[in-house]
């Protein structure tokens, strides 16, 4: 036993000094220890994102209302809707019925009638739009107690006692801490499977790309010393330990470093750009255990990675390194080919699996593409070494026979471009899915702002609405909306009721009880848009029925009054207001905030990607410029460095950004095809390709003159 653990502490301390002397070994360093710190960064991440998931739950619990039938009612509940620019958010309204009526969590008091209570980031960002007076007296803030995040928009009315107890839609409450349903953020939360996904698919993928690219970097000195291990009697343990203990330090340091916003974050809730999401600092700091274990997990992931791309022949008949640069694995292709396959039959799974099947599949393809190109690349090199050598042209001879012999290069340094392309066609087409009802509220906004404003009331007299109309900015037009269905075979239409003042103001004439618009008004264009059939009738008088059929409209003159408005219409005796702009409600769903996260985790993955090429092609450079200097002496030209780092490196990789593209084509469309929305942005996908396109032009010049360089003052040596 004493033996062993001697010479495992032995292969270790080869390994901590091998990891300080190899060639390349600063890069190599640093690779790791970034590679390591975007790993553990991923997992850290995942563990916030499902304690914040926890936390929102616990909190939505606290201050969920305990419903009750019978006479032990404490007050009426009510939950509502508003806007603060184009984000919804909750608006609670209660009536106590007893002095010692209960209070949620986040609140200490309920305010007196015709005062409010709002979020601190509702004040923030409605003081612009008055918020602080829309729904009455400001009477203090929610305390983040009952907010299910630092960020959440929500705010509680008191109504007067004029609220009947009899009316259905209110809620009659015994106390709080019962399910929070769906109120403030909670309303369209999706499950924590659909963050985790998106972490992992444009961020987690780089972040392991960029393991093995830095685990790679100058591999040949550590395969030769794999294969002498071997050929010393050493087993896979023994070679497990050196290889190791040559990356322990850097990963080690790395997973550290990635703590660090983690500990921040877990003592100071933080705001995530650009979506604007405060993520709460105690939920982070409630899964600190989970986080350390995680962290410990990464780190033994990235080992693992070190580990297994150094990997030599097991048969015994050979100390060859069997290594990535020798040949490529058939399993990656195979796995290459299961990540097709399931982005193929994600169309014939249940619904509910689609997007986990498709994103699944979608990993695992963009993952082992590169191998595949690399494959076709090796077979390309045979094909220019032997056209080298027929024609005497010394610089394709030996390229190709390089490209034939070392297409594990060309995976690291296509490995970038291919996940760097996939990643940014996947951000255009997420965010270009916004649906049918979100974009035509995205062009009614661009068309006409927000000068047709929808007041959603019920149960108004004549005289309500008249002290409603004289509440509203002026030159504002007040109409009524009611929508009939006659059911089949005829189809439904909306009339549009209001004064004759009025209906000129929108260019439509009145003669007696007819009206017929008479111009091309771009706001009652809008209207048909969205109604379909608009018929206009003249009324005197406006009321609204409470069968629901009924609302108001307001037409503005100028754009900018949907705050005034909506200031008036809570000034009304009727909680059940509703105020927003014509297609208002599609225009703030969360599929307009869905972009914000996939910038979130597109950018950062993209950032990893990008110190993957970097890494890459530095050892790229570092192993050409020692290989190719002697080629000055034997060719006599120093035009050979770039001739051969052309058709070594150049060529394989445009050919590698011609097969991505042409796959992240077909893969954004088929995704198309399958959530039947979103479109493709060509423009985007061919920025792509000419910027991968000029890398690999930049890689192949930058590799020739380092070659060159190292040529002047190269002399021959004993190795």
């Amino acid at each position: 036993m004493g033996n062993v653990i001697r010479t495992a502490a032995t292969l270790l301390r080869i390994g901590l000094a091998a990891g300080r002397s190899t060639p390349g070994d600063r890069l190599r360093w640093w690779g790791l220890f970034c590679a390591a710190a975007a790993v553990a960064f991923v997992v850290l991440a995942t563990v916030a994102t499902v304690a914040t998931y926890d936390g929102r739950e616990t909190r939505a619990d606290a201050r969920g209302p305990v419903i009750t039938f019978g006479k032990d009612a404490a007050l009426l509940y009510r939950e509502g809707a508003d806007t603060v620019g184009s984000r919804p958010f909750s608006v609670v309204f209660v009536r106590p019925l007893t002095a010692e009526a209960p209070v949620p969590a986040g609140v200490t008091r309920w305010p007196k009638p015709g005062e409010v209570l709002l979020s601190p980031e509702l004040i923030r960002t409605g003081s612009g739009e008055g918020i602080l007076t829309r729904y009455g007296r400001f009477a203090g803030t929610v305390t983040t107690d009952g907010l299910v995040t630092p960020s959440e928009r929500i705010a509680y009315v008191r109504v007067g006692d004029g609220a009947p107890r009899n009316d259905p839609r209110w809620m009659h409450v015994s106390g709080f801490g019962s399910n929070g349903g769906a109120t403030g953020e909670m309303v369209d939360q999706p499950t924590v499977t659909s963050p985790i996904l998106a972490l992992w698919a444009l961020t987690g993928l780089p972040a392991l790309a960029l393991t093995v690219v830095a685990a790679r970097v100058g591999s040949r000195t550590r395969d030769r010393r794999s294969g002498l291990l071997q050929a010393l009697g050493g087993t896979w343990r023994h070679r497990m330990i050196v290889n190791t203990g040559e990356a322990a330090i850097p990963a080690t340091l790395g997973t550290l470093t990635a703590l660090v916003p983690y500990a921040i974050a877990s003592v100071h809730s933080t705001r995530l750009a650009p979506t604007g999401y405060i993520l709460d600092h105690r939920d982070v700091w409630d899964a600190w255990l989970m986080a350390c274990a995680m962290a410990a997990v990464s780190l033994l992931v990235v080992l693992g990675i070190v580990v297994g791309t150094h990997r030599i022949q097991r048969n015994g008949t050979s100390t060859r390194p069997t290594s990535f640069s020798s040949r490529v694995p058939a399993w990656r292709l195979a796995l290459c080919g299961v990540g097709v396959a399931l982005v193929l039959t994600s169309q014939y799974v249940p619904r509910r699996a689609q997007l986990i099947v498709f994103t699944s599949g979608t990993v695992v393809m963009w993952a082992f593409l590169s191998s595949v190109v690399a494959l076709l690349t090796r077979h390309l090199g045979s094909w220019v070494a032997d056209s080298g050598r027929r024609k005497g042209h010394p610089g394709r001879l030996i390229g190709g026979r390089w490209t034939h012999a070392h297409p594990g290069v060309i995976v690291r340094l296509a490995l970038a471009m291919v996940i760097g392309i996939g990643i940014v066609a996947q951000m255009q087409v997420w965010t270009s899915r916004l649906g049918a009802h979100s974009q035509a509220a995205v062009a009614t906004h661009q068309r006409i702002k927000d000068t047709v404003i929808e007041v959603a009331a019920s149960n108004m007299t004549a005289a309500q609405t008249d002290h409603f109309r004289s509440s509203l900015p002026a030159g504002t037009v007040l109409l009524s909306r009611t929508f009939h269905d006659p059911g089949p075979p005829k189809d439904p239409w909306v009339t549009v009721g209001g004064t004759c003042h009025d209906l000129r103001v929108l260019e439509v004439e009145c003669h007696g009880s007819t009206t017929a618009p008479t111009g091309g008004n771009a706001q009652v264009e809008e209207m048909r848009r969205w109604y379909g059939d608009v018929r206009f009738v003249q009324a005197s008088r406006i009321t609204v029925k409470a069968d629901g059929a009924q609302s108001l409209l307001v037409v503005a003159p100028a754009a900018g009054q949907l705050a005034a408005v909506k200031q008036a219409g809570f000034t009304l005796p009727n909680p059940s207001v509703q105020v927003e702009a014509l297609g208002g409600n599609w225009l703030g769903s969360s599929r307009t905030r869905l972009p914000n996260w996939i910038q979130l985790f597109g950018i950062t993955g993209i950032l990893f990607i990008l110190v993957a090429g970097a890494v890459s092609a530095a050892a790229e450079f570092v192993r050409i410029r020692h290989a190719l200097a002697p080629l000055s002496v034997l060719t006599g030209r120093r035009r050979v460095f770039r001739s051969v780092t052309s058709w070594h490196l150049t060529v394989p990789l445009l050919i590698a950004t011609v097969i991505t593209g042409a796959v992240t084509a077909w893969h954004s469309v088929f995704f198309i095809a399958l959530v039947n929305e979103g479109s493709v942005s060509w423009t985007v996908l061919a920025a792509g390709i000419s910027a991968c396109a000029a890398v690999s032009l930049a890689v192949g010049l930058l590799g020739a003159r380092a070659a060159a360089r190292e040529a002047q003052n190269w002399k021959p040596a004993a190795d």
